[in-house]
């Protein structure tokens, strides 16, 4: 049934809530639609901020009444659908009644030479390169270059980990180790083994940082590229650190030597 700019959906067999259903629970079907799935409020509002129009506002049908006027002219299209259609769709534990559809944002292509990168070797988990995206924003690194093999960078996962990062940042996906000689720039690769600490360390401006799988760590081709080995000191006696908050910490690094720099 369709209303104005709303369409109620009621049906599990409905084409778009298979669609969502897809965008929301597989993480490659971003690229096979050409569209993501942004779930929730504050993911939502981040997009809206960073003036993102979304093709489609989607929302429980208890929620609407509450969401028309703040979200009506959010979207080019409304569409509600049944409370008991949303559980089976989203991919929350509690779901969030709301969520936008984008059209997929514009892949860049090739790297910007000289812009201050992370690049992210092969990382699995969705958490973590969600949680490094919002690190490299907050730090004042644009560009995120993404090895073959990393998590899908605009699966619902990684973008609900992400926060809203992703609108500020340019993203490369699919790249091999020799992409990453484009970039010109002094790079510095995590080791939770060797190499200078990062406290003593002289860091340079601007930089790649390469952060590795979880379990293997920067592969041999790109320590190879690496001007200089970092690691973080550990006093507590940890063996490794999570590489999320190994980034945060080297990225926050950076950011500060860059200030202490120019002062």
């Amino acid at each position: 049934m369709t209303s104005d700019n709303v369409t109620f959906v009621q049906s599990r067999d409905n084409a778009f809530v298979k669609d969502l259903r897809r965008l929301a629970q597989d993480s490659s079907a971003y690229r096979k639609q050409g569209r993501v799935w942004l779930e929730g409020d504050h993911l939502c509002r981040a997009a809206l901020a960073r003036g993102v129009q979304p093709a489609f506002a989607v929302y429980a049908e208890s929620f609407w009444p509450l969401a028309q006027e703040e979200y009506r002219h959010a979207a080019i299209k409304n569409i509600v659908i049944a409370d008991s259609l949303w559980a089976d769709v989203s991919g929350l534990e509690s779901p969030a009644h709301m969520g936008f559809v984008l059209e997929m944002p514009a892949c860049a292509a090739a790297l910007v030479p000289g812009a201050p990168t992370v690049v992210l070797d092969r990382l699995q988990d969705a958490g973590n390169v969600g949680s490094i995206l919002r690190s490299a924003s907050a730090f004042g690194f644009g560009q995120i270059a993404a090895i073959k093999g990393t998590a899908a960078l605009w699966s619902a996962k990684v973008l609900r980990a992400g926060m809203g990062a992703h609108f500020g940042l340019r993203l490369v996906e699919g790249l091999d180790a020799t992409d990453i000689d484009a970039l010109g720039l002094p790079l510095l690769a995590t080791s939770s083994h060797g190499g200078e600490f990062l406290h003593e360390a002289l860091l340079p401006w601007p930089c790649g940082w390469i952060m590795g799988h979880e379990g293997q760590g920067v592969s041999l081709a790109l320590q190879e590229r690496a001007s200089r080995l970092i690691r973080i000191a550990q006093p507590g006696g940890e063996e490794s650190l999570n590489v999320g908050a190994a980034a945060a910490i080297c990225l926050h690094a950076s950011a500060a030597s860059a200030k202490a720099s120019r002062m």
